[in-house]
């Protein structure tokens, strides 16, 4: 690092430090930041409206910049392309391995002393502290964390097939099979390959456990697509295929979500967002609806992390930026912007009993850590965003090919991996 950088970076760190620990004793000027994210849904709306409301009520004023898409697809090809034009927003919604890919080019702004100030060694979750680190810096600021493998139940369909949730494959096989007969859509599915993924990565997970999903997905591990599990796993996807009727189209995960709250699909497999959605609707878990991991995934947690990085362009809005940055971690705002996003907060030691049962159950397993948390790969946590891309083309290929046998669908990925691999 050249000399001149170094001592940049120094004055940073002590400006962010004094910055951070003046707050509380007196409002700064009010700042105005623009914010690039895809948070474009009703519930996911209302999750950034806490958002610019709390960081109002800081002096911070957020500009909004949403792109529609789901998995944030179309906001990563428009921050690509505003990037390359000279016109990073301050601030963007960032998930996972792309944090690395981006901060590897020396374009984010470093947030360690924003983190020294407000503690986060010591207040956030190890696994989501890791996810924000680069070579010994912070360079992001922590939200919300994800469970994607959840199964969403239909209530009053249930409750009129006289079917149980279920908890294991065999049972849900079994209660799709008595919703196709009576005449009701098992499954509310889309074509969309993120959301294929996430379905495909459940299942995979309730088959092989986290030892192969991580083989897969994390270590690209080519002989581990052989695996009779992983075989296991694209069957009951293809079976799962059918649950969804014969109108499966590639559409919105919103316009999925409706189908079960309106009771033309009995379930749908998703994100805890979901759950935000269904609440801003009025629904409420337990009552109307029930949220429970995938079959067999039970005691997993398959996570994401929402974050936002800052560019850091000329430098010159950096202290708006280590402003927000640390005023995302605020508690109060922690626990009221994930209770509407239907995530759970970055922090430890909140009560979890303030929770409802589905939030309890992700935060509590998230706290236990090690083998029980899994890097979702549809949602860029177990690998970076070309390695993604492609294993997610390939398992679309089987999904949408019905005449494509599972052995062959094994051999195409393992000669995928192999390419993908370091050194391959």
């Amino acid at each position: 690092m050249p000399p001149d950088t170094r001592r940049f970076r120094q004055r940073r760190l002590l400006t962010a430090g004094l910055a951070a620990a003046a707050l509380p004793a007196a409002r700064a000027a009010e700042v105005s930041l623009q914010v690039l994210h895809w948070w474009t849904s009703p519930g996911e709306r209302r999750a950034a409206d806490v958002l610019v409301a709390r960081l109002a009520e800081e002096g911070i004023r957020w500009r909004d910049a949403a792109i529609p898409g789901g998995a944030g697809v179309g906001a990563g090809k428009v921050l690509r392309s505003r990037v390359l034009a000279g016109d990073a927003p301050e601030a963007t919604q960032m998930i996972g391995a792309t944090i690395v890919e981006w901060a590897d080019t020396g374009l984010l702004l470093e947030l360690d002393g924003v983190a020294r100030g407000g503690q986060w060694a010591q207040a956030l979750f190890p696994e989501v502290l890791r996810g924000v680190q680069h070579r010994g810096h912070v360079v992001a600021a922590p939200l919300g964390i994800h469970r994607i493998n959840l199964l969403y139940v239909n209530l009053a369909l249930f409750e009129r097939h006289r079917l149980a949730v279920p908890r294991q494959w065999d049972d849900w096989a079994a209660a799709a099979q008595v919703l196709q007969q009576a005449g009701v859509v098992p499954l509310a599915l889309s074509r969309e390959p993120w959301q294929v993924t996430t379905l495909l990565e459940g299942l995979l997970l309730a088959s092989g456990g986290p030892v192969l999903y991580r083989a897969l997905f994390s270590r690209l591990d080519a002989r581990a697509a052989a695996d009779p599990r992983f075989a296991e796993a694209l069957a009951r996807l293809r079976l799962a295929k059918a649950w969804a009727g014969a109108d499966l189209t590639e559409q919105p995960w919103t316009r999925a979500l409706e189908r079960l709250r309106s009771g033309s699909a009995a379930m749908m497999v998703m994100g805890d967002w979901a759950k935000g959605e269904l609440m801003a609707g009025g629904w409420n878990p337990g009552e109307h609806f029930a949220c429970v991991p995938v079959p067999g995934t039970a005691g997993h947690h398959l996570y994401s992390v929402d974050t936002l990085t800052f560019f850091a362009r000329d430098y010159a809005q950096a202290a708006a930026q280590e402003r927000m940055a640390g005023a995302l971690l605020a508690p109060a705002l922690q626990a009221e912007f994930n209770r509407a996003k239907g995530s759970v907060p970055v922090r430890r030691g909140l009560d979890a009993a303030a929770m409802d049962a589905c939030a309890r159950e992700s935060y509590t397993l998230f706290a236990r850590g090690g083998d029980a948390l899994v890097p979702s790969l549809a949602h860029r946590m177990a690998t970076g965003e070309s390695n993604k891309d492609a294993i997610v083309a390939e398992l679309h290929r089987f999904f949408v090919n019905d005449a494509l046998p599972v052995a062959e669908a094994q051999r195409r990925l393992a000669a995928v991996l192999r390419v993908l691999a370091p050194g391959g």
